[in-house]
């Protein structure tokens, strides 16, 4: 089958990979019909990935066909439309089987519980995907939602989800979202559907803030973000904060941003082992601080009513759509945040 693969720092290539198969009985293969690229993916286009190793597949959002089935797969069968979830499950744990699949207690390492950051589970960025343990780890896709909302609902809206969640948005609350890609301005929708009154985004990107402010977002101006945003909230600061980069500076614009009492949420991935966590500060102002990675499969009961009520709109995020075949083209515009530049999506049915 064809595939995207990665062979170092800035190197996708399109070639041929072996067919996927079903190995075990639990094991399903689905024929990709829309992947996405997922700012965790530039991580590893950037060569700062989770594993050393190259050669794989990468990506870990995609909508598709189930084309073959294990004979204990029970909850599927050939011909259902279904989403791939990015987190993987075993279904054997007991935090699995409540939905809580990022905290496999069965897992043996990080690489175990994503499709696409190493050679051990390959990526969706192909013509086809196995899936193990299917019944846990597909999702029937519903009726009344787009390929475009589906291939987002895989993971940038549970993480934006997950990540408004865990910082206990109340309504009437003011919100800020640092970084406005695809999840940030997932955690934005998020947000005013938990009841948030007003929600300040902040993105070094002019068109991104731009884009945001037609969702309603109030878009923070000006080279000094931290002085915009307590000028924005009259000197008090937002109720929470959702940080959805992952940097250093992202993250201490969080805390330092916050009210007394706030609550900061970070989402975007880290990659520092020695990030200088200013406890002083947090101490001094009582803040809430929670990290962590998203289980879509727990999400997902919430998000998908929501999207069908149109409460949500995951795929007013989407902005370009090419063919796998330009898969390395693809991620280099999605690389390069130029203007117009939100979400990538990969189509390897053409």
């Amino acid at each position: 089958m064809k595939t995207l693969t990665y062979h170092g720092p800035h190197d996708i290539r399109y070639g041929d990979v072996p067919d996927p198969a079903v190995t075990s009985p639990t094991d399903a293969v689905v024929q990709v019909t829309t992947a996405g690229i997922c700012g965790s993916d530039l991580h590893i286009y950037g060569g700062k990935g989770f594993s050393p190793e190259t050669g794989y597949t990468p990506g870990h959002e995609c909508v598709g066909v189930v084309v073959d089935i294990g004979d204990r797969v029970t909850r599927f069968k050939p011909g259902d439309r279904v989403m791939v979830p990015a987190s993987v499950g075993c279904t054997l744990c007991g935090t699995c089987a409540r939905g809580l699949t990022a905290r496999c207690e069965r897992a043996h390492a990080p690489t175990d519980l994503c499709y696409g950051v190493s050679p051990h589970l390959p990526g969706s960025q192909a013509q086809a995907l196995a899936v193990p343990h299917a019944d846990i780890n597909l999702v029937h896709l519903p009726e009344g939602i787009s390929d475009e909302a589906a291939v987002v609902l895989t993971d940038n809206a549970p993480t934006a989800w997950y990540g408004c969640r865990r910082a206990r948005i109340q309504p009437g609350e003011t919100v800020l979202v640092i970084g406005l890609g695809p999840v940030g301005l997932m955690a934005a929708q998020s947000a005013f559907a938990m009841g948030a009154a007003r929600v300040l985004g902040a993105d070094l990107v002019a068109e991104r803030r731009a884009f945001a402010a037609t969702l309603g977002v109030e878009p923070v101006e000006g080279e000094d973000a931290r002085t915009a945003i307590r000028e924005m909230t009259a000197g008090r600061g937002p109720d929470a904060v959702v940080e959805a980069v992952g940097s250093d500076a992202t993250i201490e614009l969080a805390l330092k941003a916050v009210r007394q009492a706030g609550r900061v949420s970070v989402v975007g991935v880290s990659q520092n082992r020695a990030f200088p966590f200013h406890m002083g500060l947090a101490q001094v102002k009582e803040l809430e601080f929670a990290i962590g990675l998203c289980s879509i499969h727990y999400e997902l009961p919430a998000l998908i009513p929501l999207a069908q009520a149109g409460r949500i709109t995951p795929e007013v995020v989407v902005s370009h759509r090419f063919p796998l075949s330009e898969g390395p083209a693809a991620y280099e515009l999605f690389n390069s945040r130029a203007a117009g530049v939100r979400k990538v999506l990969l189509d390897p049915t053409c």
